[in-house]
């Protein structure tokens, strides 16, 4: 790597961890979503134009790190264990509402994880996603595929304001149905879901993602679970025509996904 390239790494990764840190200083951690306090204020989500994309060094990392994104197997083939895209759940690159839009992410970050039970940076969170949606392992935090993919969520994040949030973010709030049945689940997998996903869950490769199996996200991933599944596949499932299922149905299928085999997370990675 030229000198000057490993410069311009060191300087956006400063510049992340700089806003992190002004971010979690000024106090505003407390209404941050995953812990109570005052809700984040949203702004409409809006992507940029690819036009907005600077030339040189800094646009070449934000092109790598949509590029990692939309195809993680090829661009960070090191750290990836399965076949899974980040815009299997992150749908368009992470620029779809309530499909974990990546627009306005990196603004509320440091945030506590109730689930790493500590404050957290947004490099421990993409590492979150590396350890179990890709059942892989996790990026150095000054990694030129890491710094990559900051630099494309704040190419996303342009016009949120540092503490807000966009509309749309993450996934749809559900209530569970008083019945959840996973029999009714399969025949509605076979009449929308398996002509993508394949009749055992094994995908399509270059159209849709292996739902479980030794290729899919491993058991330790959010999506793994039938709420957030569900929450999912009610906004954006089945593509054609997004919204479609009720939402008894969508926990149904969500139960049946659920109900086979995939590979378990790999405890040496608790710390994410």
């Amino acid at each position: 790597m030229a000198n000057h390239q490993k410069v311009l790494f060191a300087v956006l990764l400063l510049a992340a961890l700089t806003s992190a840190t002004l971010l979690w200083s000024s106090g505003r951690a407390a209404s941050l979503p995953d812990s109570p306090g005052t809700p984040i204020p949203a702004v409409p989500l809006r992507v940029p134009p690819e036009s907005s994309i600077p030339a040189g060094p800094k646009g070449d990392l934000i092109r790598l790190g949509k590029n990692i994104i939309t195809d993680t197997p090829q661009y960070a083939s090191a750290y990836t264990g399965n076949d899974m895209k980040c815009s299997d759940c992150h749908i368009g690159g992470g620029t779809v509402a309530f499909a974990s839009p990546l627009g306005g992410v990196t603004t509320l970050f440091p945030w506590y994880s109730p689930r790493a039970k500590r404050v957290i940076t947004i490099q421990d969170r993409l590492n979150e996603c590396f350890v179990r949606s890709q059942n892989g392992k996790p990026l150095p935090s000054d990694s030129r595929e890491m710094i990559a993919m900051i630099a494309y969520m704040n190419w996303l994040s342009q016009g949120v304001p540092m503490g807000s949030t966009v509309q749309g973010r993450g996934l749809l709030r559900l209530e569970a149905p008083a019945k959840i049945d996973a029999k009714a689940g399969e025949q509605i997998y076979a009449k929308q879901c398996s002509m993508c996903h394949g009749a055992s869950g094994e995908g399509t490769p270059g159209m849709a993602p292996p739902l479980w199996g030794p290729r899919s996200i491993n058991d330790g991933a959010g999506m793994s679970k039938v709420p957030k599944m569900a929450a999912f596949v009610k906004a954006n499932m089945p593509p054609t025509q997004p919204g479609s299922l009720t939402v008894e149905e969508a926990f149904d299928v969500a139960a049946y996904v659920d109900s086979h085999p995939r590979p378990h997370y790999n405890p040496i990675y608790d710390k994410y």
